[in-house]
């Protein structure tokens, strides 16, 4: 199993190429270039650097959202793009459990936020869950969803957690906006990814698109679309617009 994966919902663009839970290549960057000008060039250089013909990969994992809508849009695009040409399958990951993943055998809750302004996050709410063989013993660490990904106030996502009464550990690009209020907030103990597991990472995305090609999760291209979760700012102002115009669509 190759699997070719994109990552652009935040401000990382991240590519990777995995085979067989073999991270065979995997580039980010986060420097000022925007994901349209960053992608194509990274997995072109991936591919020249490893010597892989992208006719031999088996799907296209994506980020699928929610997250920023031009990255997200990229992302979509340059996926529907390849799949399309090479006639391979995508495979979406949700955004959140794609950052979860990055976490792999973290004991606690694991809480994902990506800054959505306006003092909202997306986020969910995950746990490793530990595997165990026929004789009883640990064999690997599954991603268990305790809550569906959402947009919602950081206020609103800190009471929930604070019902499990566990340590969490939050990640993503909405940890350097609301660290410090967190840190002021929540009662339960938490703490803080560090930087290089912080952010989108391809090798977690195409990994866990391994699994999920195995449950059955691969999708046509022409069926693919990324998640948004709410409006963009542009149709929001628009919808304020004809309101107070006292229009409707």
């Amino acid at each position: 199993m190759k699997i070719v994966a994109l990552g652009s919902s935040g401000t990382v663009a991240t590519v990777a190429v995995v085979q067989d839970e073999t991270v065979i290549a995997e580039y980010s960057m986060n420097y000022k270039k925007t994901h349209s000008e960053t992608l194509l060039p990274m997995l072109d250089e991936i591919k020249r650097n490893a010597s892989i013909e992208l006719e031999d990969i088996d799907a296209v994992a994506v980020c699928a959202g929610p997250g920023s809508f031009t990255g997200l849009r990229i992302g979509a695009a340059t996926a529907k793009g390849l799949a399309l040409a090479l006639d391979k399958p995508i495979v979406p990951v949700p955004t959140c459990e794609g950052l979860a993943y990055n976490m792999w055998g973290f004991d606690g809750i694991i809480c994902p936020i990506v800054d959505a302004r306006r003092g909202q996050v997306y986020t969910g709410i995950y746990r490793m869950k530990e595997e165990t063989d026929e004789g009883g013993t640990f064999s690997d660490y599954t991603l268990e969803r305790l809550m569906d990904q959402d947009a919602m106030d950081i206020h609103e996502l800190m009471e929930k957690l604070e019902a499990y009464n566990e340590r969490v550990c939050f990640l993503g690009d909405g940890v350097p906006v609301f660290k410090e209020e967190i840190k002021a907030c929540m009662k339960s103990q938490v703490t803080f990814a560090p930087p290089q597991l912080s952010h989108e990472r391809a090798a977690s995305i195409a990994a866990l698109a391994e699994r999920y090609m195995a449950e059955g999760k691969a999708v046509p291209s022409d069926d693919f679309a990324p998640v948004y979760l709410r409006k963009s700012q542009a149709e929001r102002e628009r919808e304020k617009k004809l309101s107070e115009e006292g229009k409707t669509e």
